[in-house]
């Protein structure tokens, strides 16, 4: 880790390390103690012994790991503040998915926001971004590229529908995150008037359903191996990204084959991935968004990890920001 401002921070293989409070910050190998961001596999792993987080990403990490998802556990609210080691701790919506959160860490009156995951576009599957001043700014930089601008998500929606308006003797097979994304499609589909059956794979059933237990709106919906193939002209298939291509994808007829990411701004990914019908839709923030959060969080620095960190690391050094690289390995939302 290069020299910053802060240094009370270190890297250590496990992960990103406070050493006044002795906890680790979404460790990649199981720690002592961890403050969880939110519950994607690359930040939420299992067999940690006391685990810090909300109520949701609690809960999430949970339903995919069962017991080995931490020895203990401790629900941090957002209207409270712990102190572990006289490090005081707040945590703030994020705006990634649901449960996501950002820890804002206080040390000997120095402010260090940690963001994780995140995105400033609406979303009703969960809280909004909330900035909070700080003295260093741990961003992401999964987008951080200025050719990465994503559209309104409402414009890709349309999409999806006008193609399934247009195609109806077609099964559309669409790839999504089994967290986050598989669940704001639905939302998105179900807000612009889309009130049919939703089909999905079996591993989107149990996360969709947690969402559906919480009040989400997401209609009917049925595992799709309910159905025969031959009753599926017409119909929505929803799928992690990485059936789109296996066996279980074969038995399906006149498919036409979407993919719900922010990476389908690439079009060397889009035809890598052999696919017809791709839907720009991110749950990270993009290079504008990352730069107008850094302008409202005013921090003296700025640590870029996971992603595109060399581009933006030298746009803010060049822009009154100093800034550097974590180079924090482990993190990858290339199925975002």
């Amino acid at each position: 880790m290069q020299k910053t401002n802060i240094n009370w921070i270190s890297k250590k293989k496990e992960g990103l390390y406070c050493n006044p409070g002795k906890f680790y910050i979404d460790p990649i190998l199981p720690v002592e103690k961890a403050l969880i961001t939110h519950a994607h596999t690359d930040h939420a792993r299992p067999n940690n012994k006391l685990v810090l987080s909300s109520k949701e990403t609690l809960n999430l990490m949970k339903l995919r790991y069962g017991d080995n998802y931490c020895s203990s556990c401790q629900i941090s609210n957002f209207s409270e503040s712990i102190n572990i080691n006289n490090v005081n701790i707040r945590t703030l919506p994020a705006g990634h998915i649901l449960g996501s959160i950002q820890f804002l860490l206080e040390y000997k009156g120095y402010k260090l926001l940690i963001s994780g995951d995140y995105k400033r576009t609406d979303d009703i599957t969960c809280q909004a971004y909330e900035p909070s001043k700080c003295d260093t700014f741990i961003t992401e930089a999964t987008f951080g590229l200025p050719i990465f601008n994503h559209p309104d998500d409402k414009i890709e929606i349309k999409k999806l529908i006008k193609s399934l308006e247009l195609n109806v003797n077609s099964t559309h097979l669409i790839g999504v995150y089994a967290l986050g994304k598989c669940q704001r499609l639905i939302s998105l589909l179900r807000a612009h008037g889309y009130d049919k059956t939703i089909f999905l794979h079996g591993a989107l059933i149990k996360i969709t359903e947690y969402y559906s237990n919480l009040g989400l709106k997401i209609g009917d919906v049925m595992n799709v191996s309910k159905k025969q193939t031959d009753e599926l002209s017409n119909s929505l298939v929803l799928c992690p990204p990485s059936s789109l291509n296996d066996k279980w994808s074969q038995k399906f007829k006149n498919v036409i084959k979407g993919y719900v990411s922010g990476w389908m701004r690439i079009r060397q990914r889009i035809k890598q991935k052999n696919i017809e019908l791709p839907l720009i839709i991110s749950d990270h923030a993009d290079w504008n968004e990352i730069l107008s959060t850094v302008n409202q969080v005013e921090p003296k620095e700025v640590l870029v990890t996971h992603g595109r960190e060399e581009a933006l690391v030298d746009y803010l050094n060049n822009n009154k920001y100093k800034s550097s690289a974590l180079n924090l390995i482990g993190f990858e939302d290339e199925n975002e």
